[in-house]
């Protein structure tokens, strides 16, 4: 398939694709992560599993195609929390969740975006949106929030490269300054990639790719090492695995990335 787009880049790090227009809501020390009113709970589980999980599924399966490779891997880790990391190549990424923990909740660290359209900020975080703050003061609530759903036995997907390049066919470099989530609470990581394939039968009417998501095996983290070296090892051990997922599958190329010339 030939590229339809041609999008230029500068800096991978930085450059975002996502093409909206959101003003982003403070989150501050006020912000609730976690809700404990039984009346919002009871309203969560029943957006989530009632209408969000089937709806979720049955867009990404027609619109994108979505298939999962491996996916049995997640199944190993069921019995305790774990975080999932996803290269960022779609807007509905973060519907991703939904697909790959179910039956658990599939929460996602997400853009403070997320949460700045206000009548739509608690049904998107009943949908298991945690924002990341926007200000340092509400960074000690954040990851108490974050521990609380590992330590629990959630499941928490995290795209490290942060931005939306739509379609991308490569894996952007990434920090590892997520990873420390998974040190703290001492639970693994599930490395997967999304991949391009061509249409076939009836989805071939699309002129865009379909999905393929490729889930790797459980990553734990290294407790012969400190805290840091333990991160970075994960994130290391994560990118790999990211790198041969992509690597080894088709991958068509739908939208071109090119670095602008100095």
């Amino acid at each position: 398939m030939k590229a339809k787009k041609i999008i230029y880049y500068s800096d991978e790090l930085n450059d975002d694709f996502a093409g909206n227009d959101i003003k982003t809501a403070k989150v501050g020390k006020e912000f609730r992560f976690i809700h404990t009113n039984p009346l919002w709970k009871a309203a969560g589980f029943f957006l989530y599993y009632v209408i969000a999980v089937p709806l979720v599924w049955l867009f990404m399966k027609l619109w994108h195609g979505l298939k999962y490779e491996n996916k049995k891997a997640i199944k190993k880790v069921k019995k305790s929390g774990y975080i999932l990391y996803a290269n960022h190549t779609q807007m509905f990424d973060s519907f991703l969740p939904a697909t790959a923990s179910f039956p658990k909740k599939g929460y996602v660290i997400a853009n403070p975006d997320a949460v700045s359209i206000p009548f739509l900020r608690n049904i998107v975080q009943m949908f298991g949106c945690v924002p990341i703050p926007t200000e340092f003061s509400a960074m000690r609530p954040f990851m108490n929030a974050v521990n609380k759903i590992l330590c629990d036995g959630g499941s928490m997907t995290i795209f490290p490269e942060a931005h939306i390049w739509p379609y991308y066919t490569g894996l952007r470099p990434f920090t590892d300054v997520s990873f420390r989530y998974a040190i703290k609470a001492n639970v693994p990581v599930i490395p997967m990639a999304t991949t391009y394939r061509k249409r076939k039968g009836l989805f071939a009417l699309s002129k865009r790719p379909a999905m393929t998501v490729t889930v790797s095996e459980p990553i734990y983290p290294d407790k012969s090492l400190s805290p840091k070296e333990a991160q970075k090892k994960l994130r290391d051990e994560t990118y790999a695995a990211m790198k041969k997922i992509i690597s080894e599958h088709e991958n068509v190329e739908y939208i071109r990335y090119l670095k602008k010339e100095a």
